[in-house]
């Protein structure tokens, strides 16, 4: 193994790097981000790190709460992977001189939606994943890694089969790089809907250029919308922790409503508590709901809280004393990359981590808390199981490497899509994709609620489409053309799965069909 590519600088791509770097020196590593270094979904993290550390909670515990959330969907094994190895990632972490706030010396342990147990770390408050970016990337300095900023991962380079190497676009143009194997943590897509969390640079470049190289994606249809986002341009995430410290969800005439929908209140899981807002938000006319936290007082809150707290005073909000408005927002995709629980796809020598993977341990509904925790766990095994194989990398690829999820089940839809056209046109009545009328039509018609009709409409508009030209070095242009990719293979999941099942929630079929838990997969069409 000399040289390795990883894409995406998000915990698990720096996490990744730094444990080959370490593991390996002699390893050849290029680092390759199209914003800079740290700039991701990880850094935006206000949530922390679900892990079991306090005498009182338990593995089993954790596992049965994270099962709890998927809906029946998630694939025990990854789960078990998740939950059991999160304590030596732990370790690792605070090897590296990670600082997780704590009380008396003992970690401050908060509950969050959905968990049984007190059991997630914080760092600086509301600033864990900035924290976790900061302190892994500060191992990358001493380390011989290649690292390049603002540049764009185009495709990847399948020949006979097997990675051989990824194409790229920066200020100089197109270029090839070979490489022996390629560590995929690009993230997720939230910019395919008008309202997220999401920073502006989660376009999914990484799962787009999978799926056209032939990879094996699974459960897209499963985007999770995060219950409470500041109702404010930029739709800031208003953390779960505070409705874990006893925040409440109110109204427009100061009524709190969760209770009536759900006896977990505001600590059920994130699909229910955000349904129950758009469900008040509609009978209100569209006005957003409000969060009330002025029972935790202003010095708490500034405290504990100190970047929502910031965001809040931004616009005019003092939310210590009066409730802040609040609406859903796309927030973490569920789906991407089928991997198995060694991060291996279904091509040779392609590793998947993060967001643009899909392991399998999140189902239909990510527990709160768990991705960051899974990008350490599953990034150590990816990296494990690189160094491991060595030059036989190739040879000892297991034939179906992400498929052991449904062997015994099979999959619930296999669909098989075409690749959108990326090249010049000329002659054609198709019209130029303008993001914003997608990101609006995938809110409209994919979004918290679908319906037949609604999906089929958008597949026809999303088919009329076309990227612009590429044939410029405008990044934009290439992430639009990987957006409509994205969306129309979103929209074709959602259209499968004819049944409500965590995050997909469908008018048309409210009821969840037992014998329905299972992948929807989707290939490119050859």
């Amino acid at each position: 193994m000399k040289h390795v590519a990883v894409v995406g600088t998000g915990l698990a791509g720096l996490y990744a790097a730094r444990r080959l770097s370490e593991l390996n020196p002699e390893v050849q590593i290029t680092l390759i981000t199209k914003g800079d270094l740290g700039e991701s979904n990880s850094a935006w993290a206000q949530g922390g790190l679900s892990v079991v550390t306090a005498e009182t909670d338990s593995v089993a515990s954790h596992v049965a709460d994270t099962l709890a959330a998927g809906a029946g969907l998630c694939w025990p094994e990854a789960v078990q992977v998740l939950c059991s190895e999160g304590p030596e990632r732990l370790q690792q972490l605070l090897e590296w001189d990670m600082q997780f706030d704590r009380v008396d010396g003992s970690f401050a342990l908060g509950l969050e939606a959905a968990h049984s147990q007190p059991r997630i770390l914080h760092a600086r408050g509301d600033a864990t994943g900035a924290a976790l970016v900061a302190q892994v990337s500060l191992g990358l300095l001493g380390h011989q890694v290649d690292i390049r900023e603002h540049t764009l991962l185009v495709d990847l380079l399948v020949e006979n089969g097997q990675l051989r190497g990824v194409r790229l676009l920066d200020a100089d143009g197109l270029v090839d790089l070979e490489v022996d194997a390629l560590i995929l943590a690009s993230g997720g897509a939230g910019q395919l809907f008008r309202h997220t969390t999401n920073p502006t640079l989660t376009t999914g470049d990484g799962v787009a250029a999978a799926f056209r190289a032939g990879a094996v994606l699974a459960d897209l249809e499963m985007y999770q919308f995060h219950p409470t986002a500041l109702a404010v341009p930029g739709s800031f995430l208003i953390s779960e922790a505070v409705r874990g410290e006893g925040a409440v969800l109110i109204d427009q005439h100061g009524h709190r409503f969760m209770p009536e929908l759900d006896k977990r209140a505001e600590l059920a899981p994130r699909d229910v508590v955000a349904r129950g807002i758009q469900q008040t938000m509609i009978r209100q006319g569209g006005q957003p709901v409000l969060l009330d936290a002025t029972a935790l007082g202003e010095q708490h809150l500034a405290e504990r809280f100190p970047a929502i707290t910031k965001a809040c005073r931004r616009f005019g909000l003092n939310w210590g004393r009066e409730p802040i408005p609040v609406t859903p927002a796309a927030h973490y995709w569920m789906g991407g990359v089928a991997t198995d629980t060694y991060g291996r796809s279904s091509i040779p020598g392609l590793f998947v981590i993060g967001e643009a993977a899909c392991t399998g341990a999140h189902g239909a509904n990510r527990l709160a808390s768990n991705s960051l925790l899974e990008t350490v766990v599953f990034a150590e095994r990816a990296v494990q199981s690189l160094l491991a194989a060595g030059s036989k990398l190739a040879a000892e690829w297991p034939t179906d490497a992400p498929a052991e999820r449904w062997q015994d089940s099979g999959t619930l839809a296999e669909l098989r899509i075409p690749v959108a056209s990326r090249g010049t046109h000329s002659g054609e009545e198709q019209e130029v994709v303008d993001r914003v009328e997608l990101q609006t039509l995938l809110w409209d018609s994919v979004g918290l609620a679908r319906t037949e009709p609604a999906l089929f409409a958008a597949i026809g508009q999303l088919n009329s489409w076309r990227p612009a030209s590429l044939e410029h070095r405008v990044f934009s242009d290439w992430e639009d053309a990987n957006l409509l990719e994205l969306a129309r293979v979103v929209t074709a999941s959602a259209r499968a799965r004819e049944e409500s099942r965590g995050a997909h929630f469908r008018l048309d079929y409210p009821a969840t069909v037992a014998d329905a838990n299972r992948p929807v997969t989707v290939v490119r069409e050859v």
